[in-house]
């Protein structure tokens, strides 16, 4: 058996890798690199994230011009109205009943855009409607860019509230097709993201450190832009509102701090329809929220290669509580855009099921992002189907280079899973960096074709943990073992 250096450790394998990947062994113990309890710390976080206030004042579109009739323009309407709400020290900038038709919506501190029950804010699918080129962070990388659908740079006390729907009115016609994938309208020979010169441009710009205000990317790039994007923000709501047919990706904070996204529902089953995806944000609290999405459900990001570098600001203290997951990539994904590093993610009380819901926890990385990513923890987790994996942490996602990531402190507690897809749990990590400390505890997973697919872990612990049945017990890990090698 191998033993570590400060502990004995206890590796869970039933799986195994073809060709050149071997086996890894195990050995029985605790982990001495993370506390007996990890939540211990969680209700100290959660205090620190608080929900902005706002002065109690109505400024209603209408009052601005804005007509509900789903054919006016009311981008006017907005705009003037969000700049009388904020000159005069803040309040509600109320969407009443109706269907109101507008370009980019630009909010400024201490506004809170109220939307009805009733109302709908319908989005203009005219890419030229989006310009001029606003400052924007684009899979990972800043760039001179697209307006976001709703956007902020550098506001304080800024929410999106109410019952209503903001319709971002994407479809195979109209900015999907600009990922270049024929399930989503493209056609051969039109032009789009994967061209040369248009997102592969971007991501070279970045690598040779060309400035960010040198990054233009508008007309003609094919770079589909996010529904909403606060940037460098503090203090900010999103609550209550349903979010519907996004270009790309939907709720996206960017190095933002104290960020509350509760009672979101968001339907959006486009390419890259990414959920919410806080990016070196701080303080985070995702709640009550339902997700159905065409990319992962919730994906924590940090930055992408040289320019995830070059920032450097992790994502850390994200809460995910009482969440609905149903169709998407994954459920709690941290990844792929990782190079600034995630630490402190808490997620608990989710329920996921879905036959087009591929994982439960997925954490991607590989050694172009680089990258720590540390202090995962998960409980009470109630899952009836995943397609593909229920928990996934893997270094060998996509690219390659010589930044090697770091994984380490995963905990996984209560948590049922009736269908858990081909793998029930796979853990990919290299030689010189293999994923540390991962603990199972009372974890039981039913339906999976492979158990266990692991290459290249330490430190992992089970407590009361069944696959198909089959209690985890060392014992029938070293016979195992022992038969593959």
């Amino acid at each position: 058996m191998h033993i570590h250096p400060r502990a004995i450790i206890l590796l869970l394998t039933f799986g195994i890798f073809l060709g050149s990947i071997g086996c890894t062994r195990v050995s029985n113990s605790t982990m001495t690199t993370q506390a007996d309890d990890p939540w211990q710390e969680f209700p100290a976080l959660l205090a620190q994230i608080k929900k902005p206030e706002f002065r109690k004042k109505d400024y209603p579109i209408t009052q601005f011009g804005a007509v509900g009739d789903g054919a006016t323009d009311c981008t006017d309407a907005f705009r003037k109205a969000i700049e009388a709400c904020h000159r005069e020290g803040g309040g509600r900038v109320v969407v009443p009943a109706g269907n109101f038709y507008t370009g980019p919506i630009h909010l400024k501190s201490n506004v809170n855009l109220h939307v009805v029950k009733e109302a709908t804010i319908s989005f203009s699918t005219r890419p030229e409607d989006y310009l001029p080129l606003v400052f924007t962070r684009w899979e990972g990388v800043e760039m001179m860019g697209y307006s976001p659908l709703i956007y902020a740079f550098e506001q304080t006390n800024i929410a999106i509230t109410g019952e209503g729907t903001l319709d971002g009115r994407a479809d195979a016609t109209n900015w999907w097709p600009w990922k270049g994938n024929e399930r989503y309208g493209f056609k051969k020979g039109q032009p789009s993201q994967v061209d040369p010169d248009k997102r592969a441009a971007l991501f070279g710009m970045a690598e040779r450190g060309v400035p960010v205000k040198d990054r233009k990317f508008g007309t003609g790039s094919y770079l589909r832009p996010q529904f909403v994007q606060p940037y460098r923000c503090q203090n900010v709501l999103i609550e209550g509102v349903t979010f519907i047919n996004s270009p790309m990706w939907i709720l996206n904070p960017v190095l933002c701090t104290n960020v509350t996204i509760e009672r979101v529902t968001v339907t959006s089953d486009g390419p890259n329809n990414d959920g919410c995806d806080p990016e070196s944000c701080k303080n985070v609290l995702i709640k009550d929220c339902y997700f159905n999405t065409g990319d992962d459900c919730i994906a924590i990001k940090s930055g992408r290669n040289a320019d995830g570098r070059r920032i450097y600001v992790p994502s850390e203290n994200i809460i995910v509580q009482n969440c609905t997951m149903a169709s998407g990539h994954g459920g709690v994904v941290i990844g792929s855009e990782i190079s600034g590093g995630v630490r402190n993610v808490y997620a608990e009380g989710c329920k996921m099921n879905s036959p087009e819901l591929d994982r439960v926890l997925r954490i991607k990385t590989n050694t172009a992002r680089g990258g720590i990513i540390e202090n995962i923890y998960m409980r009470n987790i109630e899952v009836g189907q995943v397609k593909e994996q229920t928990i996934i942490a893997t270094m060998y996602y996509e690219d390659t280079g010589n930044h090697m990531p770091t994984i380490r402190n995963i905990d996984v507690r209560n948590m049922t899973v009736k269908k858990g897809g081909k793998t029930g749990v796979r853990l990919e990590g290299y030689p010189e960096s293999p994923i540390q400390n991962v603990r199972l505890t009372n974890v039981t997973i039913e339906g999976v074709e492979q158990p266990y697919l692991i290459n290249h872990a330490t430190g992992l612990h089970t407590t009361n943990v069944t696959i198909n049945g089959e209690k985890v017990q060392l014992a029938e890990q070293e016979k195992k073992v022992g038969e593959l090698n």
